[in-house]
Order: C-alpha cells, then sequence, then structure tokens
C-alpha cells in the first residue's frame, strides 16, 4: 500500500480520453469492444475482448459474449517451434497489458491461477509468462444481467484490481485509483471525486447451490450418475463447446504438432482450447472413450464447477457470468442444471 491507495477522480470526457492516451504510452489496453454483425445471427453484433485505442471501443453497458481469459490463456498459442533437431520459443508481447473486466472474471482469472500455477505444485511456464504482465481494471457492475448469478457463487465482488471504473453515458467517468503508476497518467487538475465502486446484490438468475456433504453422498450412491435428470442434455446438446469456450474458468486444453508438406522437419507445437462438451476430448489410444453421451458430459461439467473444485481449492469454480446460457444454441441453462440438482438432492430421488 502506499500514498497513492484509494484516490478517486471525476474525469470529463475529454480527460478521459487523455487519461487513456497516457496508459497507451505504457500498457495494451485489453477490454471488451463490439464487433459489428460479428454476432450469432447476420444483423447482431459480437462483443469480445481486443486490444483497444480510445475510451469509445470500450463496451461497458452490456456483458461481453466472451470472457478475456484469452489474455493468460490464448485459445491458440504456439509453444515452440522446430527446425530439425534445434527449437526456439516464438516471440512474446512483454509490455504491461491493462485489462478492463469485471468482478466476476477477476474472480475467474482467479480459478485460472489456481489451476495453471497452484494445481499439483507446477507452474506452467507458458501461462506464467503471460500472467506477469496482466494487470486489473475494475469495470464497476451495479446491478447483475439477466443470466447472471455471481451473487449466488460468491463472485460479485473483488479487491483484486489496482483502478476501477463507473463510465457515464456523456463519456466521462469516475477512477478509482489505487497504485503510484496510475496515479502518476491522471491529467493534471482533475477533480477529486467521492467514487467507490459497488458490487450486484442481487442475481438475474439465482442459484441454490447444493452443500459439498449431500454432493458427497449422492457422489457414493450410482443412482445419481444415472438418474434421469442428465437424460435430457444428452437430447438437447449438441456438443459444440460454445459453453466451455465462453466460460473463464474452463482450462482445458490440448496439443499438437504441426509440421509443413514443404519441410516436414519444420513445424511448430500449439496449445489448442479443448473441453469436456466436445467430440473426441476424451479419446484415447485403443480406441476408448468415455463419456460418449452428451448428458454424461453435462454432468462431468457440472460436478467439476460446483464440487470438484470446491472441495479441493475451497471455493466455487463456476463465478455465475451466464455466458454459457447466453451462447448455448440449444437455450440450455447452467443455472437451471444446478438448481435442478439441488432440488433433485432435497427430494432424495
Amino acid at each position: 500500500m502506499n500514498a497513492f491507495d484509494n484516490m478517486a477522480f471525476h474525469l470529463t470526457a475529454e480527460r478521459f480520453g487523455e487519461f487513456f492516451e497516457a496508459l497507451r504510452q505504457t500498457f495494451r489496453l485489453y477490454a471488451p469492444t463490439r464487433f459489428e454483425k460479428r454476432g450469432r445471427f447476420s444483423d447482431t453484433d459480437s462483443i469480445r475482448y481486443a486490444d483497444i485505442q480510445t475510451p469509445d471501443a470500450l463496451e461497458w453497458r452490456e456483458k461481453s459474449h466472451f470472457s478475456p481469459k484469452e489474455a493468460v490463456f490464448p485459445a491458440n498459442q504456439s509453444l515452440f517451434q522446430f527446425v530439425n533437431d534445434a527449437w526456439i520459443e516464438p516471440a512474446t508481447d512483454d509490455r504491461p497489458l491493462l485489462v478492463f473486466l469485471r468482478a466476476c472474471d477477476i474472480n475467474g482469472m482467479d480459478r485460472l491461477d489456481t489451476i495453471f500455477l497452484e494445481n499439483g505444485g507446477v507452474r506452467d511456464p507458458y501461462y506464467d509468462r503471460l500472467r506477469g504482465n496482466v494487470h486489473f481494471a475494475l469495470l464497476e457492475c451495479q446491478q447483475s444481467f439477466d443470466t447472471c448469478f455471481c451473487v449466488s457463487m460468491g463472485t460479485n465482488a473483488t479487491d483484486n484490481y489496482e483502478m476501477a471504473l463507473r463510465i457515464h453515458e456523456d463519456g466521462a467517468a469516475d477512477v478509482l485509483i489505487r497504485s503510484d503508476d496510475l496515479r502518476q497518467r491522471i491529467p493534471a487538475g482533475a477533480a477529486a471525486s467521492a467514487f467507490a465502486p459497488t458490487f450486484p446484490t442481487r442475481d438475474g438468475s439465482p442459484v441454490n447451490v447444493p452443500p459439498l456433504d449431500a454432493l458427497t453422498d449422492a457422489i457414493r450412491d450410482d443412482d445419481f450418475f444415472d438418474h434421469p435428470l442428465w437424460d435430457d442434455y444428452s437430447q438437447r446438446c449438441i456438443a459444440c463447446g460454445r459453453c466451455n469456450f465462453s466460460c473463464p474458468t474452463c482450462s482445458c486444453f490440448t496439443t499438437l504438432d504441426a509440421a509443413y508438406d514443404e519441410n516436414p522437419q519444420f513445424g511448430e507445437r500449439r496449445r489448442v482450447w479443448a473441453g469436456c462438451h466436445v467430440d473426441k476430448f476424451t479419446d484415447m489410444a485403443g480406441g476408448h472413450q468415455f463419456r460418449k453421451q452428451n448428458g454424461a458430459r453435462m454432468r462431468f461439467k457440472t460436478m467439476h464447477k460446483i464440487y470438484d473444485y470446491q472441495r479441493r481449492f475451497g471455493k466455487q469454480m463456476c463465478v455465475g457470468c451466464g455466458r454459457c446460457d447466453d451462447r448455448c444454441p440449444e437455450y440450455i441453462s447452467f443455472s437451471t442444471c444446478i438448481n435442478t440438482v439441488s432440488r433433485t438432492l432435497k427430494e432424495g430421488r
């Protein structure tokens, strides 16, 4: 902590632009932005994370369709390249990265940190290298969106940020600064403010997470794994993986070696996103395949999000952002699934 901790300022639209430009001199600015006519349908937009240059490009009114996890866990990452018997690691952009994100996503980053840096006592070097450059700028979220359930998951608030923002319709902003480095970039003469970020207190789609003891007892009963509640997902889920790829805490990946026809001695090894809903995720040598039914995949994901991770690390893995509900083409609701599990356990069926 230092003398500049928790200093807040009100910036007019013009001053906010100056502040952004000052930040750009040191940081890459990574934030949700709108891509027109790039959404699910031809007349809809896509909101996803990308490098931005001005405050106007920052989309703060709507929830992004994808999470900011690509900042530390790219969807398609070259680990190393090889030429004959030699190999080299590709160059990376080592500039500090300031990520603008909501409280649920900051908590999501915490879950990724646990998986890649603490799980099994081994730090993933590729994740670690990118994560070391990341700084958080909190986007205030005063109320939940329709499909959010972060309050139920205990991820609606956070104290893990260096800057917090409340952006106004006229382009002005209130900014809370918690580091000397960022404070020095505030335009001279900026007015002081009493701003402190607020957090949602009510969910758009509340969930009732079953207690660990009840889940433990259910797991010991084979009837739970074969329960008819999972059959519905076998019929509806099409195994597209959109829920996995939009989720801020899904961390599964596969690796592949790519060689080139022109010179098979030259190629690279890549880390590529994978997910429990995607076909061939559980394929093994000898033709063995686990969880062939999509309902079994839904059961695996559900138990991982609300049971396995919590039992091991003491906190919920799912952060309740609701993106899986938003992105599913079959309108499958994960919040409804959690509530169905809770109701099933309570009724003892």
